[in-house]
C-alpha cells in the first residue's frame, strides 16, 4: 500500500484498518494474509532487534508506559496513531501499552537449518496451547537452545498468545516447521540423540547423558509424545513426581530438561 494513502490518525472504531487488525486474532485470516500481530514494547523491540520487517505499527501515546516507545515507532516504515478507544479495540491485551504492529509471518524449513557443532535442539510435537508453546520458546531462549523444531503443529507459531507468552523470544529463536516424520529422519541423518521424557522410564533425567548432540522431544499436553518418538527414542527419561500429580505441565517439564543439558555440558 502506498504510504501516502495511509491515515495518520484513526479515530473511528469502524475504520477498515481496525477491522483488518482484529481479524488477525484468528488463524484463518492470518494464514490467508500471511500477516500476524506483534503487541507490546518488549515484543516489538525484540522483533526489530532481530531484523524482522514490520508492515505497520499502530500506536497510542496516551497508553505509553515509558519514554522509549516513540523511538520504536520511528523505526517502523509505516506508523498510524490511534485514539485510546481505537487502540483498546485492536489490542489483544487486558492492559495494552500503546504499541501493536502487523508484520509478515516467517516460515523456516529443515532445509534452512544449519547445525552447529554438538547441537542442542528442542522438538515440540503438536503442542495444543499457545501459552505453553510461547513459554517453551522463552525457556529455549534462556537455555541457549540452537534450534526449535515445531512439528505437526496444532497451534501456529504466529498466534498472538504465542507471541505474548514468549515475551518476544519468538524472534530470538531459530524456529523450523516440519512433520514428525521429516524431523525424525533429519535427527537420525545427523546422528542427534532423541531424548524423550515419559513417566514410565526407569532412568531419571539427571542420570542420563545429555552432553552430546541431543534433541529434547516434548509432546501434547493431554497425550504426551506419539508412539513414533517413544518407540525410537535413543534416551528415555523420567522426571520424579513426589505428589499426587502424575506429570508436569509440558512447558515446566521442558524447562527442567533444558537446564539439565546446561548443567551437564558445563561439567565437561
Amino acid at each position: 500500500m502506498d504510504p501516502m494513502k495511509e491515515p495518520t490518525l484513526i479515530t473511528s472504531l469502524q475504520n477498515p484498518r481496525v477491522k483488518e487488525v482484529v481479524k488477525l486474532r484468528d488463524r484463518r485470516p492470518r494464514d490467508e494474509s500471511g500477516l500476524f500481530i506483534i503487541e507490546g514494547f518488549r515484543e516489538l523491540k525484540r522483533a526489530l532487534d532481530a531484523g524482522r520487517k514490520i508492515k505497520t505499527v499502530f500506536y497510542c501515546p496516551e497508553m505509553f508506559f515509558g519514554a522509549n516507545e516513540t523511538y520504536l515507532v520511528s523505526q517502523c516504515e509505516s506508523a498510524i496513531e490511534c485514539t485510546p478507544a481505537v487502540f483498546k479495540k485492536i489490542s489483544y491485551r487486558d492492559r495494552p501499552d500503546g504499541l501493536l504492529a502487523v508484520a509478515p509471518q516467517q516460515h523456516l524449513k529443515l532445509s534452512d537449518l544449519v547445525l552447529k557443532e554438538n547441537p542442542f535442539i528442542v522438538v515440540a510435537e503438536s503442542i495444543e496451547k499457545p501459552g505453553n508453546l510461547g513459554t517453551i520458546l522463552r525457556s529455549c531462549d534462556a537455555a541457549g537452545v540452537d534450534a526449535v523444531i515445531v512439528c505437526d503443529p496444532t497451534t501456529d507459531i504466529h498466534n498472538p498468545n504465542v507471541v505474548r507468552s514468549s515475551v518476544g523470544t519468538l524472534f530470538t529463536q531459530s524456529i523450523y516447521e516440519a512433520t514428525a516424520d521429516e524431523t525424525f529422519d533429519f535427527l537420525k541423518k545427523h546422528k542427534i540423540s532423541i531424548v524423550a521424557a515419559t513417566p514410565h522410564a526407569k532412568l531419571e533425567f539427571t542420570q542420563s547423558d545429555l552432553k552430546g548432540a541431543v534433541a529434547i522431544i516434548v509432546g501434547t499436553e493431554q497425550y504426551g509424545l506419539s508412539d513414533k518418538w517413544m518407540e525410537n527414542a535413543d534416551i528415555s527419561v523420567s522426571i520424579p513426581m513426589m505428589g499426587i500429580a502424575d506429570s508436569l505441565n509440558v512447558a515446566s517439564a521442558t524447562t527442567l530438561l533444558l537446564y539439565e543439558v546446561i548443567r551437564q555440558r558445563r561439567s565437561i
